[in-house]
């Protein structure tokens, strides 16, 4: 068990979460090790087994951030009293998508790797966060349009959900992805992952035909 007092453990662990964000700006997930992750805090790497027994203990940690975060701010959203409710909803929500560039690229990655190897109670607490972003989601759809029914805002929650975990992979694309669907034949259009989100949210909104 880590030593200290809850506030001091608290702070080791988001150290060493941090640590992993950083490295995963420009290192993919099989090669962020617990070692590199150890390199860029004030821990060696024994010392990060104190408070996470897995590297994908870690990202489960920071996905479960990237949820609440993401979360806390869906919660802050309030409509303006205009007309078209349904739209100023999408293009809200996808606002809040613009930002979390980082949870859409953890969900495009392996995250039932990341909760195999993850203590259940670990899983537990990141399928809370998970769990309250869908709350809040649903939640917000009310707010912006309360003629909406349960039935409706829980299919749109059940089926934006889905989506999300294909907008990194779409929106994100390398130079050599782009030139390997040019080579295929595979037509492209860039969009950017507000473009994405907001599309696919009017569209299950009943905005597109």
């Amino acid at each position: 068990m880590p030593k200290g007092s809850p506030e001091l453990v608290q702070a080791r662990r988001d150290e060493i979460i941090s640590a992993c964000g950083k490295l995963y700006e420009s290192m993919s997930f099989k090669d962020i090790t617990i070692k590199e992750i150890a390199n860029f805090t004030s821990f060696t790497r024994p010392s990060i087994y104190n408070y996470f027994q897995t590297k994908e203990e870690i990202f489960l940690a920071l996905f479960q951030r990237e949820y609440e975060t993401w979360t806390e701010e869906i919660n802050g959203l309030m409509p303006s009293g205009r007309s078209d409710r349904r739209r100023e909803f999408a293009r809200a929500l996808a606002l809040t998508l613009e930002k979390r560039g980082r949870l859409l690229k953890l969900l495009s990655t392996n995250l039932n790797e990341m909760e195999q190897n993850s203590r259940l109670e670990k899983l537990v607490e990141f399928k809370a966060a998970y769990g309250a972003s869908i709350r809040a989601v649903g939640d917000c759809l009310q707010r912006f349009c309360p003629e909406t029914t349960e039935e409706e805002r829980e299919g749109f929650v059940f089926s934006f959900f889905p989506f999300l975990f294909g907008i990194w992979p779409y929106a994100a694309v390398t130079e050599k992805q782009r030139r390997a669907m040019e080579l295929a034949g595979v037509e492209y259009k860039e969009r950017s992952i507000y473009e994405v989100a907001c599309l696919g949210a009017e569209r299950l909104l009943g905005l597109l035909d």
